[in-house]
C-alpha cells in the first residue's frame, strides 16, 4: 500500500460544479449574491464533495477547485504583476475560450495566494487533503515571449527568477499551513510534443526546442525550498476545456527527458485516447519517480471497463516496475467553471472505477 502520495487510486483535482454552486457563482457576478453568502454555498459543496470522494475511497482530497473559475487563471492573477488578455494564436475550438496569462510588471508573491482554499479543506477532510496550482511555466506557456511585457523584463532571464521566487513564497505560505501534497498543474509537456503547438512558439518568439530544458530549471528553482514533508506531483494533459482538446502527439523523449528532471515526487500522465501516443517514453522515468496513468478519460460519460484498465496497466509494466504505478483520470472533470460534457453520477462512477480497479492490481 502506498502511504505517500501519489496515491495508487488519485485524481488530477477538479470537478463538476453541482447545479446550487453554479447558480450561487452566477448571482454572485451578476451582484445579486454577497460574497459572504457565496463563501456559504461554496463550503457547503465542498463538504459533500469531501464526503463523496472519501466514500468511494480516495485516500487524497481536494475541494473540486469550486471556488475558481479557471484551473490556472484564479491562481496566476494573484500574483503581482499578472494580468490576462483575450487569447491570440492557437484556441481551443470551442465557445468562450479562456483568456490568457500576460505579464505587465515584475512578478512578485506578495500575498498569500488560495490559502483559505486550503485550510478549509483541510479542515473538512479526513483524508489527505490536496491542493492543485498551475505550474510557474504556466505564466509564459500560452502567450510567450509576446506575453512578457518588455519594459518589465527586457531580459528573460530576469522574469524566470522572479517567477520561480514569487512561487517559492506562495509554497512556503501553503507548506507553513500544514499542506503535505501539492499538485502543480503543467500542460507545456504534453503541449511542446505538438508541432503545431511548437510553430506557436516560434511565432510567439520562442525557440520550441530550448523551453523544457528552461521550465524544468524554472519548476525546480521555485521547489528549491519546498517545506519538509510537502509531497509535489506534476500533472500534464493536451487540454481539457469543455472536453476538448488542444494538442496531439505522444509524449517526445527530449520532452519527457527534460519534465522527468524536475524535482517532484511522481507525474500524472494522460493515456486516454490514441493522440497520447504509447508507454514507451517511460522507460526514462527516473528510478526515484512514480507515475500514475491517466487512462479514465474526463472528457465523456463512456465507463472504462475493469478488464481494458488492468490490461493498460500491464502494458505500462513493461517500462515501469508496478510498484512505481498508479492510476487516475487523464484530467480533471471540470478545468474550467464549464465543465466537461458527462454528468456528475458518470463523474463519480468513474472515480468509483479507478479506486476499485487499484485496489484490484495493488491492494490499495
Amino acid at each position: 500500500m502506498a502511504t505517500q502520495p501519489p496515491f495508487r487510486a488519485d485524481q488530477v483535482g477538479s470537478l463538476l460544479r453541482p447545479p446550487e454552486l453554479r447558480e450561487a457563482r452566477a448571482k454572485a457576478r451578476a451582484g445579486a449574491l454577497a460574497p459572504a453568502q457565496l463563501n456559504e454555498v461554496e463550503d457547503r459543496c465542498i463538504r459533500a464533495a469531501v464526503a463523496r470522494q472519501e466514500s468511494i475511497g480516495l485516500r487524497a482530497v481536494t475541494d473540486g477547485e469550486y471556488r475558481r473559475d479557471f484551473w490556472h487563471l484564479d491562481f496566476m492573477s494573484q500574483l503581482d504583476g499578472v494580468g490576462t488578455t483575450a487569447p491570440v494564436g492557437m484556441v481551443f475550438q470551442a465557445d468562450d475560450v479562456p483568456p490568457m496569462a500576460t505579464i505587465t510588471a515584475k512578478v512578485r508573491c506578495s500575498k498569500p495566494i488560495m490559502l483559505d482554499h486550503f485550510t478549509f479543506l483541510k479542515s473538512v477532510a479526513t483524508a489527505t487533503p490536496k491542493l492543485t496550482i498551475p505550474s510557474p511555466a504556466m505564466l509564459h506557456m500560452r502567450g510567450g515571449r509576446n506575453a512578457v511585457s518588455s519594459r518589465a523584463y527586457p531580459d528573460l532571464a530576469e522574469f524566470w527568477r522572479d517567477a520561480a521566487a514569487a512561487y517559492r513564497t506562495a509554497i512556503g505560505h501553503l507548506g507553513a499551513a500544514g499542506c503535505s501534497y501539492l499538485q502543480l498543474d503543467d500542460v507545456s509537456w504534453a503541449y511542446l510534443c505538438d508541432p503545431k503547438v511548437r510553430d506557436n512558439f516560434l511565432a510567439n518568439g520562442d525557440d520550441p526546442a530550448t523551453l523544457p530544458r528552461i521550465y524544468a530549471d524554472l519548476i525546480n528553482d521555485a521547489l528549491a525550498q519546498r517545506p519538509a514533508g510537502m509531497a509535489v506531483t506534476m500533472h500534464t494533459c493536451r487540454g481539457n476545456f469543455r472536453s476538448t482538446w488542444f494538442a496531439a502527439g505522444g509524449y517526445a523523449d527530449p520532452v519527457v527527458e527534460a519534465m522527468f528532471s524536475t524535482n517532484v515526487d511522481g507525474y500524472f500522465m494522460e493515456w486516454d485516447t490514441e493522440r497520447a501516443g504509447g508507454f514507451e517514453p517511460l522507460r526514462l522515468l527516473p528510478r526515484d519517480k512514480k507515475v500514475v496513468l491517466g487512462l479514465v478519460t474526463t472528457k465523456s460519460g463512456a465507463l472504462e471497463s475493469t478488464d481494458t484498465l488492468r490490461r493498460r496497466i500491464d502494458e505500462a509494466t513493461k517500462y515501469v516496475p508496478l510498484e512505481r504505478l498508479g492510476l487516475s483520470p487523464q484530467c480533471g472533470f471540470a478545468s474550467t467553471h464549464h465543465g466537461n460534457t458527462l454528468t456528475e453520477d458518470e463523474q463519480w462512477r468513474k472515480l468509483e472505477r479507478v479506486v476499485e480497479v487499484a485496489r484490484d492490481v495493488w491492494g490499495a
